[in-house]
């Protein structure tokens, strides 16, 4: 107990010194990237969306002091301080930061093989380019590249988000890539959650082989410490994962092995045959929404992932020229390549399940769910740190969900998750100046999500053109 309380009043006090700290103390090569770094700052004449799912609302002042929002509300009320440096931004919105909830800081590698290059230079600069202000990592491959990273972002050494790291996977044999150790049972889980804990990660994800016996271990060991755990699971149907206690599940109805014929228990069935079954699982039977409402009651969130699963169909996403300048060359091609065969020979049944997967992602929100989101820059390449975030934006808008409830299931309901709606996630006077400006109307035309020009995070201005510009041809490699 005595270790706990000390390890939370550490974290607490850190957290402190983070909040604290002024612009002044970044390294030069963070400084490069900020444009405003006044101690008091007001942004004019700019439309605002809180987080809330409110509606948008005209001509506001957000006055900004030490790192965080002093006041906010209409232009010709807010009394602007004499000494503040003042940004008009009339025709651009703000929105809080972007809270990644399936942000890795690696990506594969190319070439078909099972292999994950990590990117510490390029993802964190462009996760904050893009208005990522906060990820979870949700699986490590290189944990302590991670949690150092993390400290480096922290003590202002490196320019990137807020990070909570999560620990490597938590996965039985059969391990798709040799980055990941193979529980031999649930002790071997036990230790694994409490030595990753005692490193310094905050959450664990469980992945496609784990048993049921390791996942409650796992997840009583986790709980222990304060932690929450997630998964992407296969050899565990949703129902079970929830019954156990888990407290998210990674990607929504298309992993979700329960539906499958002949589904043996802690057992992952070819993919090919979970494919199958959720294009032809009717949403409306009653075996689905006794699943969805069995989550809701036992308080699991889903996070949405849908650009990796969008990648996947024929001539989708559209090209955008800021996620192929960004790549190395030779993983620009590859992702071109594969692109290019699943265009000319789709896979069956893909476009259905994607389609069920929107459907059903709406339909967890409306039963009372909590639904947050991530990209995960993994599958065969084209899903980039920080364009991709944006792009799951715009995909929750096509699964049928407005601008507004779109862009608070990407900012207030992953602090929701997080523990940290009281300090990020929406706009309000005492909150953290975790801000997004966008040229544009994205309440309107939400492909405006993707027009960021600056992003704040603690009151520190970044130039998000700049930040990109300096990782260009990188993605794939560092």
């Amino acid at each position: 107990m005595r270790k706990l309380v000390c390890g939370v009043i550490s974290i607490l006090l850190s957290a402190s010194l983070i909040d604290a700290q002024p612009a002044s103390a970044l390294s030069p090569a963070v400084q490069a990237f900020v444009s405003v770094d006044a101690p008091v700052f007001a942004l004019t004449h700019v439309r605002v969306i809180d987080g809330t799912g409110a509606a948008a609302v005209e001509d506001q002042t957000l006055v900004v002091e030490s790192g965080r929002i002093k006041a906010i509300g209409r232009s010709t009320e807010i009394k602007v301080p004499e000494t503040a440096r003042v940004l008009d931004l009339k025709g651009s919105t703000v929105i809080p930061g972007i809270v990644g909830m399936h942000d890795h800081i690696f990506y594969p590698s190319g070439g078909g093989s099972a292999h994950y290059n990590d990117l510490a230079f390029s993802a964190p600069r462009l996760y904050l380019a893009g208005g990522v202000t906060t990820i979870r990592t949700t699986g490590s491959l290189e944990p302590y590249t991670d949690l150092n990273l993390k400290k480096s972002i922290d003590t202002g050494r490196v320019p990137g988000p807020k990070m909570h790291v999560t620990g490597p996977y938590l996965e039985g044999p059969g391990a798709f890539t040799l980055q990941m150790h193979e529980l031999t049972g649930p002790e071997d889980a036990r230790r694994m959650v409490e030595f990753w804990a005692d490193q310094g990660v905050t959450s664990f994800k469980a992945y496609m082989n784990i048993t049921r016996a390791e996942l409650s271990t796992a997840i009583d060991a986790a709980h222990k410490r304060g932690f929450k755990v997630t998964g992407h699971l296969c050899s565990i149907g949703f129902r079970d994962a929830a019954a156990l206690g888990i407290d998210d599940l990674e990607h929504g109805l298309l992993v979700d092995t329960e539906f499958v014929t002949g589904k043996k228990p802690d057992v992952c069935p070819p993919q090919q045959e979970a494919r199958e079954s959720i294009a032809k699982l009717d949403l409306e039977s009653a075996p689905v929404k006794e699943m969805i409402r069995d989550l809701v009651e036992h308080h699991v969130a889903i996070t949405s992932t849908l650009p990796v699963f969008e990648i996947s169909l024929p001539n989708r996403p559209p090209l955008d020229q800021r996620v192929l300048d960004a790549m190395l060359p030779e993983s620009r091609i590859d992702y071109l390549s594969i692109r290019a065969r699943i265009g000319q020979s789709p896979f069956p049944g893909r476009e259905v399940a994607f389609k069920k997967a929107m459907q059903f992602e709406h339909a967890f929100v409306m039963a009372g769910g909590l639904l947050i989101a991530g990209l995960d820059p993994t599958g065969y390449g084209g899903v980039v740190p920080g364009f991709g975030d944006q792009r799951e934006i715009e995909l929750l808008v096509e699964a049928g969900f407005t601008p507004l409830e779109a862009i608070k299931i990407a900012t207030s309901n992953g602090a929701q998750f997080l523990g940290e709606l009281n300090h990020i996630g929406t706009l309000a006077a005492g909150k953290q100046a975790d801000l997004v400006v966008i040229q544009g109307d994205p309440s309107k035309n939400i492909s405006d999500i993707k027009k960021v020009t600056l992003v704040f995070k603690d009151g520190v201005g970044y130039d998000s053109g700049k930040l990109i510009e300096s990782v260009r041809g990188m993605v794939g490699l560092r």
